[in-house]
């Protein structure tokens, strides 16, 4: 492909050479974050922001530096917020929020008419506080303290990976289970629906649907998909998905993989990852009880539903290969376990056999590199505080 070709959106597995990522640069958002509101908002900690965006810089760099186009989230919702119609909608889903009132609601409207795209999408992204606004008339207002979000920041929206994910060319608008995180893919559905570079593309699932989470979508090859079914996305979400991928011929094959309903395992992709068209790199806590059910398309609608049985056995068999290599995170069981926490298992697959990791998992990524597996190592001592790592903070719009 040349350089200045566009790739085709599509993903089909995990490690194919990646063309195209869209990832989000941390801003606003994460200077919005306190010891009062970071629990909910689903940060172990503050990060310090400006180390973040070097961090993330270098990230960016490195999958330039390998021929990755690198889109930005907060680009495209700038862009797609340059048309009326998108204006409208995302300034209707924001406003929706029932605490607001008529009075407020209604003020706060005519205030986001006026901003230009650019700060309109910093308002959606980084949330208005209460002491923000003046002159509503408004009895919540005065009521609520002036720290008070009345639009709250998005400090997740560095996690591109969740609120979108690619199967095959459709692109998958998913519903995000915590509160906390639920406008992030109102934003994403905004671009996907109204920017003229994804004009065409077809869309399923939705932020209205049942709970599903990119970060527990796996392409494991062409027309097979892993599901994790835990704290985020639910058994019904992972139907849902099969039934879709099964109408439209996007899949043959679904695992649903049931995982630890717990923060340190909240996704699919942070205990196991792929790194090679035969290879994953997996928490070795979990990967000897990790088990899944497959599920094929069945007749009138209906699903067909084995198992469980291993995963790692399921997923081979999905695949039509003898074994799936098993590359395990750290060396021994208190290494492994803190290394999984610092997200050791969610790595980004550039190509096969390369695959971006954060450099502190230094046992892990002795175990790849052991495994024939290169590895981009990044900093990620601020951008881990969310709880993800590379695979996480990317949304791969095109792959190989």
């Amino acid at each position: 492909m040349s350089e200045t070709a566009v790739a085709r959106p599509g993903v089909r597995s995990e490690v194919g050479r990646l063309r195209t990522v869209m990832l989000h640069r941390p801003g606003a958002e994460l200077k919005r974050l306190t010891p009062r509101n970071n629990d909910a908002l689903l940060f172990d900690g503050l990060p310090w922001v400006d180390r973040a965006q070097t961090e993330h810089d270098a990230f960016a760099a490195v999958l330039r530096s390998r021929g990755v186009e690198v889109l930005y989230l907060a680009e495209l919702l700038t862009q797609t917020l340059a048309g009326a119609a998108a204006r409208e909608q995302a300034i209707a889903l924001t406003l929706a929020d029932l605490r607001l009132g008529d009075r407020l609601r209604g003020y706060l409207r005519g205030m986001a008419g006026d901003l230009d795209p650019e700060a309109l999408a910093g308002v959606l992204m980084a949330g208005l506080r209460n002491d923000e606004v003046d002159g509503s008339g408004s009895l919540v207002t005065a009521l609520l303290p002036d720290q008070e979000f009345l639009v709250n920041p998005l400090p997740n929206l560095l996690f591109t990976r969740d609120s979108s994910v690619w199967v095959q060319d459709r692109v998958t608008i998913t519903s995000l289970a915590m509160h906390a995180r639920r406008r992030e893919t109102q934003l994403t559905e905004l671009i996907y629906t109204f920017h003229p570079r994804f004009a065409g593309v077809e869309r399923i699932h939705g932020w209205q649907q049942e709970h599903l989470e990119g970060g527990d979508v796996m392409a494991l090859a062409d027309g097979v998909l892993a599901v994790g079914v835990g704290e985020r996305t639910t058994p019904a979400g992972a139907e849902r998905l099969a039934r879709t991928a099964f109408a439209e011929g996007l899949a043959h094959t679904v695992l649903a993989v049931p995982i630890d309903q717990d923060r340190a395992t909240m996704h699919l992709d942070t205990i196991c990852t792929m790194v090679d068209t035969d290879a994953v790199v997996m928490y070795p806590n979990v990967a000897h009880r990790l088990a899944a059910l497959t599920v094929r398309a069945g007749r009138d609608g209906d699903l067909e539903v084995d198992g469980p049985v291993p995963f790692l056995e399921a997923a081979a068999r999905a695949m039509g290969i003898d074994q799936l290599r098993l590359i395990d995170t750290g060396l021994d069981p208190v290494t492994a376990e803190r290394e999984q926490w610092d997200d050791g298992n969610n790595t980004l697959a550039i190509e096969p056999k390369v695959a971006v990791a954060y450099e502190r998992n230094e046992e892990t990524n002795s175990r790849l590199a052991a495994a024939g597996i290169e590895v981009l190592a990044i900093a990620g001592s601020e951008l881990g505080s969310g709880r993800g790592g590379p695979r996480c903070m990317s949304c791969p719009i095109s792959r190989d």
